[in-house]
């Protein structure tokens, strides 16, 4: 007895120990996390652009917004109040918002937007992302200027899996009117065609030395001759895949939408709008100025795009001055052509998870998604030459599964469901298209007009999805960079043309596939994209053309809640705006 006294004696202390260890490690991880609380105040502010002074809608006055820095773990409280004239709402693109749905922030899906005079603080913790994300109004276009970064750092003490940059750099790609963004869209909406295209594109919100009135305020980027650093890109454009490069510099790609990635290099990058590419760059040229460069990858035929190119400048810091009174001599850039797919689909191929990722390998979820624009009839009613300025007196819509999306006007979708308000929205988004045809081929007129409503796709909690995402032929084909809120997902594969299982299925990745929060659909082509359904709330898919998400290319997923606190969504916030 006293033998098994002593051995239970050591065999509880030695648990003890290990569970000190435990609680201490614990400790430690959550010790170094802390709560960051940021004010926003969406107001209307005067900017001068293109020689023009616009009063645009801006956060605490600047254009582009603030940029929120974290580390991973940091739990972040934004009280948002809303001084401007439109309803608005704040999306943290990226953030997996685990449990707080209520913090996401599209309009009418997962909250009312916040009227005129009314705040909201949104709560959500950073829980394993590192890199960069983003934030944005979710309301109309008002993302054209309301916008900002989002760094996630590692935890204090954790290191990059790469050598630390000599510094960091964050750039924002973005798109300017001269008009207000609104007011386009509006008109667009009114007449159904396509809304005017923008003026210039920006970095950090300046058009850059190529135009107007723009050269004396060119973001420069600093660099020293042999250090290495990080730039940040952020693709914030409403309605434009854009192209990327600098001067003579070769960039090494580490990560992208808050995920580290396996190395690769790469002279140019090929950024859907809300997507992120993390990049380290070598002060290894002669010590100059040199270009930064961004412009479209425009994939629609026939279709209108802004074809300016916005410029920022990489300085080395010991470049030489010139003589009194002579220009200051930039190094041109090299930019692909507009329309250069197969340096577009070379890019997005190149990506690899930066280590062997668990994959759910068999899937209860197995959805077929068709993703495309398509043409409405003119309302009976309508005046056609006003309110039908589509091609032959149509107007423009989109869809997918031709189910073409409508937000709700009286209450969110999540409120809906979780309050029981009926006749919101219904659970019958359909797994497949209706109708089987050439989805890139010649399409059937008959197949053009999609059927509206507010449709969403059941799932339990912990099912595994798995969505092939087919582009389509209809009006015109192009690249669609698709966005699923609260998850990352894995990119299996893609290619061009129709999807095939019999064949297709063989290319899929299921070693290191790269975790993205936006795919881009290649033109006339499929994505093939798996994740676990471990997130419960009411997650909108939307094509992140904006232009396209207003015509109806979108779905929503209904994550039902699993068992137990954790696996719940949390308790509605106290001062959540109502309609």
């Amino acid at each position: 007895m006293e033998a098994f006294n002593n051995a239970a004696s050591k065999s509880f202390s030695t648990l003890f120990f290990f569970g000190l260890l435990f609680l201490l490690a614990n400790f430690l991880l959550f010790a170094n996390a802390k709560v960051q609380s940021h004010e926003f105040v969406v107001q209307e502010t005067p900017v001068k652009r293109l020689c023009n002074t616009h009063n645009i809608i801006t956060v605490n006055g600047q254009y582009p917004g603030p940029t929120i820095e974290v580390n991973e773990g940091d739990t972040l409280e934004i009280k948002v109040t809303n001084k401007a004239q439109y309803n608005l709402t704040i999306h943290w693109h990226g953030v997996r918002q685990i449990r707080t749905a209520w913090s996401d922030g599209p309009e009418f899906i997962t909250q009312c937007p916040l009227k005129p005079g009314a705040s909201y603080t949104y709560r959500f913790t950073i829980q394993g992302q590192e890199g960069t994300l983003w934030w944005h109004a979710h309301s109309s276009w008002l993302r054209a200027t309301v916008y900002g970064g989002l760094v996630i750092r590692p935890r204090e003490g954790t290191p990059y899996p790469f050598t630390k940059p000599k510094r960091e750099s964050l750039l924002l790609l973005g798109e300017w009117w001269n008009a207000n963004p609104m007011d386009v869209i509006k008109e667009a909406t009114r007449t159904g065609g396509a809304p005017n295209v923008s003026d210039t594109f920006t970095i950090n919100g300046q058009p850059g030395d190529f135009q107007k009135c723009s050269s004396k305020d060119t973001t420069v980027v600093p660099i020293d001759s042999g250090e290495t650093n990080l730039i940040r890109v952020v693709n914030a454009a409403l309605n434009q895949q854009l192209f990327f490069t600098i001067a003579n510099h070769k960039f090494t790609v580490v990560g992208a939408d808050a995920s580290y990635v396996k190395p690769f290099t790469t002279s140019v990058l090929m950024l859907g709008p809300g997507q992120t590419t993390d990049v380290l760059i070598t002060g290894d040229q002669p010590p100059a100025r040199y270009y930064i460069a961004a412009r479209a990858y425009a994939s629609a035929q026939g279709a209108q795009f802004d074809n300016t190119t916005t410029t920022a400048i990489l300085e080395y810091k010991t470049a030489p001055c010139p003589a009194k009174g002579a220009p200051v001599k930039t190094l041109q850039a090299t930019l692909p052509a507009y329309n250069d797919t197969v340096t577009a689909t070379a890019f997005t191929r190149s990506f690899r998870s930066a280590k062997k990722v668990s994959l759910p390998t068999d899937v209860d979820e197995n959805l077929f998604i068709t993703v495309g624009l398509g043409l409405q009839n003119c309302p009976p009613n309508a005046n056609k030459a006003q309110n039908c300025q589509g091609p032959n007196g149509t107007r423009f819509t989109a869809s997918m599964n031709n189910a073409s999306f409508v937000l709700p006007s009286t209450v969110s979708i999540l409120q809906a469901h979780k309050q029981g308000i009926p006749g919101v929205f219904t659970k019958d988004f359909p797994v497949a298209p209706p109708v089987k045809f050439d989805y890139t081929g010649n399409v059937s007129r008959s197949l053009w007009q999609p059927e509206r409503g507010t449709r969403v796709y059941p799932l339990k909690y912990g099912a595994r999805v798995q969505i092939v995402l087919q582009g389509t032929s209809i009006v015109t084909g192009e690249n669609h960079p698709i966005h699923l809120h609260g998850y990352d997902f894995y990119i299996l594969a893609e290619g061009f043309g129709n999807f095939n299982p019999k064949t297709d299925t063989a290319k899929f990745n299921l070693v290191d596939p790269p975790l993205r929060n936006t795919a881009s659909v290649p033109v006339n082509g499929w994505t093939v994209i798996r994740f676990v359904a471990d997130n419960p709330g009411v997650w909108i898919m939307h094509c992140h053309l904006d232009v396209h998400i207003g015509w109806g290319l979108a779905t929503a997923f209904l994550v039902e809640d699993g068992v137990g606190e954790l696996e719940s969504l949390e308790e509605v916030p106290a001062d959540f705006p109502v309609c």
